[in-house]
């Protein structure tokens, strides 16, 4: 797994930090790509981050490949958004499980949507609330380890070309 995500993930990040991206804006795609990732709403996620992404003058392929990557957490949050979004507006608890939506989506997206749309609301009020502050706190998290590895970065660029620079002709 640590192989996979070093090669999946951090390498890419890395790359970027070399080809000239700004710790603060990679900072940013992450925490973006993670939250929006994570949103409640199957099917919406690939398009908002391309969207605030375009709009923002991000790096596109950086927060598409963290939201990507988020399908597994997107898919275990559901149903704990949906709960806080049932607290959050104190309605009752609907009987609702994995197993459940996706038979309702064996039906038909349509379907689906008509008979969830009380969670799809519910969870939607709760990803409004915690995203924009999970977003913040992962930003402030994530600009210091940015910016160090793109100081590592630069250093190691430096060391090698003083290494070559150094040797007789």
């Amino acid at each position: 797994m640590r192989s996979w995500l070093r090669r999946y993930l951090i390498a890419p990040l890395l790359a970027l930090l070399t080809s000239g991206i700004a710790p603060r804006r990679l900072a940013l795609c992450v925490a973006l790509g993670i939250v929006i990732g994570n949103i409640p709403i199957l099917g919406v996620s690939t398009l908002l981050s391309a969207a605030l992404a375009l709009l923002l003058r991000l790096n596109l392929p950086a927060i598409q490949l963290v939201q990507g990557l988020m399908a597994p957490t997107q898919l275990l949050l559901i149903i704990p958004q949906v709960r806080l979004g049932e607290w959050l507006l104190r309605s009752p608890p609907e009987p609702l499980s994995i197993e459940t939506s996706l038979r309702l989506l064996e039906q038909g997206i349509g379907h689906a949507i008509v008979v969830l749309w009380n969670a799809i609301i519910h969870a939607g009020v709760a990803f409004l609330l915690v995203g924009p502050l999970a977003t913040l706190l992962l930003y402030v998290a994530l600009v210091p380890v940015f910016e160090r590895a793109a100081r590592r970065r630069t250093a190691a660029a430096v060391n090698s070309e003083n290494k070559i620079d150094s040797r007789p002709i």
